[in-house]
């Protein structure tokens, strides 16, 4: 290092120290990134800058990565431990040699790695973002733009409390010597492809150019489709054309969002203050995937689940502090109201109206607003659910925003489009108890400002919440597998789907729902829950409580249920102490010790959180069933019986394991089962261990609500085979409704007329019902004698006396 830079570098500590207070983007770059720190690392930046230098210096120390300063000795020979790779204006005249010293630089590494086999040295690009305001549309500059002194200076000021330290996944100068070579044209390659690279990365944390809103509204409401739409509206209600445009822009205006980054900016505080005043913490997990997606030109569209109005706030609030734009959000225009409209508007919310049917102008100007987002490169959220979930299960997906999604593609994007399922969970959500009571008949109480602030006023301590992105959906990819002839209707205008659209959007909804599920975050709550309400009385002695959750942790540990879900790192003592700090539980104690228990209402409102979860323990706890009830069974009489259950269950809860995986998950269950010590296998056949017989019990009784509904419409239909859907379904859940009342299950769920519904579809397609709703007797007794088996005898004889009893 020459005494010059030395010395300035020097001066600027000082000042930087007091000015700047940047975020590192990933924050655990060495895990993150799978840095090795046992390898010679070279950081490489955009542009020549001391200030950046620096800043990269502050967080690749505090992230435990090396000195940026520190030279670099690799077989005798000292190098620079950074490189620019691009010169930057100066105030009198530009520094030329940066970009030559840049390719030196890159040669000599290689020519390094050309005499030493063993070498491997890993390049982090490393950008230093100085504020993250996005353009207007119009200006013509260059996404990532060199600053001078002076610029640099002034962006310091005003932007040191909003600096954004960017390191990229590492490039292994190995890999590129032994699969491209090591002659100067690499070196040329290397620097041409890491300009390209943060000009990208600058892109994916600034976002596209916003829009004049103005100017957006005057593009959309010359496009042929709407101006055709105009006029159908004014043929179709007898009015003036002026009269159809206005209305048509009163609609856009309704719809349209007004994004500001200085109220992103703003609203940053304002949300870090909240969530540090009622959560403990957030849990992100997986979004390096987004971050990748984005930085490769990416159209991102998320899909998150809808478990409360934070949803919106929250997953925003951690896309930003993951160095990504906000999206667009698809918002329910019952949140359209003052003051919260035009902050969310600002936010970058669109609203939607619930329905569209009957309105053809409004459905247009809407499809086309959506494929003005798409096309402009703008990041979009919807809640493909519809609304929030009110027993805390996903629920079935309405496919419209995802069909005008596969539209827009059809306009012939130019850039991959991807669904990125979002899971989003709480160990408190604010409005379960408002759920319970709509559950219950209570009408809902719409949205307003009273409704906001007595809602603020119940803010506390809410535990961990928990966003775990789930693993993405290329869309282009899924078209070419499953609808090949689609790329024959691209350019495809308005309105018109091709056939092959609806079926291919049906399957795919499915796949998003069953990947927002395989993100799951198991939880202290949510695990607690799911043992309490297994218990008859709704308690249990603490200990038996830790010994449960140990239970349950051993098998999402153990076998795991997908790549993306997640399982808290904490004892089950820890996990248990957490939730009761909570205070969602009764605790007693007695001379022998402590029980914990739930009232009446609490019970209710548990339901919820087990839900979140309860597809993570259905096959188990099936297993766990089918043993308590046989006391033993074959290994392939337990295979068997989980193939018939399975595809109601996979259909109901999106659970992901496909068919032919099945025997083999059932028998890494089974020896997880065993290694706890909860059952004995010998020579295929399966025992309870009799000393071990409540841990197992309480484990099967996570699905045995689910099974009891199941028998109640088999064994409906051997009643009474020529009994038509509708009544089959109303008569499943008055039984239900009984069964209910009679044995204290509070689970809002368990007698769903939905849940019923979707039950019959499965009854369709797995052949116990024809498409002309004819019955397969044999096959529908013989699989409600197999759920028969499965049930408690007092339950068993409530539903037989149930369907004599009821009237046909």
């Amino acid at each position: 290092m020459s005494s010059g830079h030395s010395f300035s570098r020097s001066l600027l500590k000082l000042p930087l120290s007091v000015m700047v207070k940047g975020t590192a983007i990933p924050s655990n770059p060495i895990d993150d990134l799978a840095i090795d720190l046992h390898k010679p690392i070279v950081y490489v930046l955009p542009f020549r800058s001391n200030v950046d230098l620096l800043t990269l210096q502050t967080h690749a120390l505090n992230a435990g990565l090396p000195d940026p300063l520190t030279p670099l000795t690799i077989n005798g020979q000292t190098l620079k431990r950074y490189v620019f790779i691009a010169s930057r204006p100066a105030l009198l005249q530009d520094d030329h040699n940066v970009p030559n010293e840049s390719i030196t630089t890159f040669s000599e590494l290689l020519a390094l790695h050309k005499h030493d086999s063993e070498l491997d040295v890993q390049m982090i690009p490393a950008s230093v973002l100085w504020g993250r305001r996005p353009g207007k549309e119009g200006q013509e500059k260059p996404y990532l733009q060199a600053l001078n002194g002076l610029q640099k200076a002034i962006a310091v000021v005003i932007s040191g409390r909003d600096c954004l330290v960017r390191f990229s996944p590492v490039v292994s100068l190995r890999y590129m010597a032994d699969a491209h070579g090591t002659d100067s044209s690499i070196a040329h390659k290397l620097a041409r492809v890491a300009r390209i690279h943060f000009s990208r990365q600058k892109l994916a944390a600034s976002g596209p150019n916003l829009p004049q809103r103005h100017q957006l509204f005057s593009r959309l409401m010359t496009s042929p489709a709407i101006e055709k739409a105009i006029a159908d509206e004014a043929n179709r209600k007898n009015i003036s054309l002026e009269k159809a445009r206005k209305e048509a822009h009163n609609i856009l205006d309704e719809i349209a969002a007004d994004f500001s980054y200085s109220l992103i900016k703003k609203g940053d505080h304002v949300l870090g203050w909240l969530w540090n005043r009622i959560y403990q913490g957030l849990n992100i997990n997986n979004a390096a995937t987004v971050r990748r997606l984005a930085q490769d030109g990416h159209e991102i569209v998320y899909v998150p689940c809808h478990r409360s109005h934070m949803d919106y706030l929250l997953l925003s609030y951690v896309l930003y502090h993951e160095g990504l734009v906000p999206p667009h959000i698809a918002a329910g225009i019952n949140l359209n109201f003052f003051p919260a409209g035009q902050i969310f508007r600002r936010g970058g919310a669109f609203f939607i109206r619930r329905s569209f049917k009957g309105d053809p102008l409004y459905s247009t100007i809407f499809r086309e607003y959506l494929a003005e987002l798409f096309a402009k490169g703008y990041s979009v959220e919807y809640f493909s659910e519809g609304g929030r979930s009110r027993t805390g299960r996903l629920l079935q997906a309405k496919t419209g925003m995802l069909a005008m999604t596969i539209q827009a593609m059809l306009r012939g994007l130019n850039r991959p489009v991807t669904l990125v399922p979002v899971y989003i969970g709480y160990e408190h959500v604010m409005e379960v108890g408002t759920y319970a009571k709509e559950l219950r008949g209570k009408r809902k109480e719409k949205e307003n400002a009273g409704l906001v602030f007595r809602t603020l006023r119940k803010l506390r301590n809410f535990g961990q919440g928990y966003v775990n992105f789930g693993e993405p959906i290329p869309l282009n990819h899924y078209l070419n597998e499953h609808a090949p002839e689609w790329t024959q209707d691209i350019d495809a205008m308005g309105g018109s789907k091709p056939q092959w659209m609806m079926p291919i959007v049906n399957q795919l909804a499915t796949k998003m729902m069953t990947h927002i599920n395989d993100a799951a975050a198991a939880n202290a709550m949510t695990l607690c829950a799911t043992a309490l309400l297994a218990s008859r009385q709704r308690a249990l002695a603490r200990d038996n409580l830790v010994k449960q959750i140990d239970c349950y942790l051993a098998l999402l540990r153990n076998v795991p249920y997908s790549t993306t879900f997640t399982v808290p790192s904490d004892s089950a003592e820890q996990l248990v102490t957490h939730a009761e700090s909570l205070d969602k539980f009764l605790v007693e104690t007695d001379s022998i010790g402590d029980i914990i228990s739930l009232d009446r209402n609490q019970s209710i409102l548990m339901t919820y959180y087990r839900n979140n979860i309860i597809h993570l323990l259905a096959l188990p706890s099936l297993i766990a069933q089918m043993l308590i009830r046989q006391q033993s069974l074959s290994i392939s009489a337990i295979q068997q019986t989980v193939a018939q259950v399975y595809p109601f269950l996979k259909q109901e809860l999106f659970l992901s394991y496909a068919e032919h995986e099945l025997d083999e998950i059932v028998e890494r269950y089974l020896s997880e089962l065993e290694r706890q010590q909860l059952v004995t296998i010998e020579q295929q056949t399966v025992t309870i261990n009799q000393a071990q017989t409540q841990v197992l019990m309480l484990l099967g009784r996570t699905i045995s609500e689910t099974l009891q509904r199941y028998a109640i419409a088999l064994n409906l239909l051997v009643a009474n085979p020529d009994l038509a859907k509708t009544d089959l379904e109303a008569k499943s859940q008055e039984i239900a409704q009984r069964l209910g009342r009679l044995h204290g299950i509070n689970a809002p769920e368990f007698f769903d007329k939905g849940v019923f519904s979707a039950l019959f579809v499965t009854l369709t397609e797995q052949g116990y019902l024809g498409h002309d709703g004819y019955c397969q007797l044999e096959k529908t007794q013989q699989f409600a004698d197999a759920l028969y088996l499965m049930l408690y005898p007092e339950v068993r004889l409530t539903i037989q006396e149930s369907i004599c009893q009821v009237e046909w």
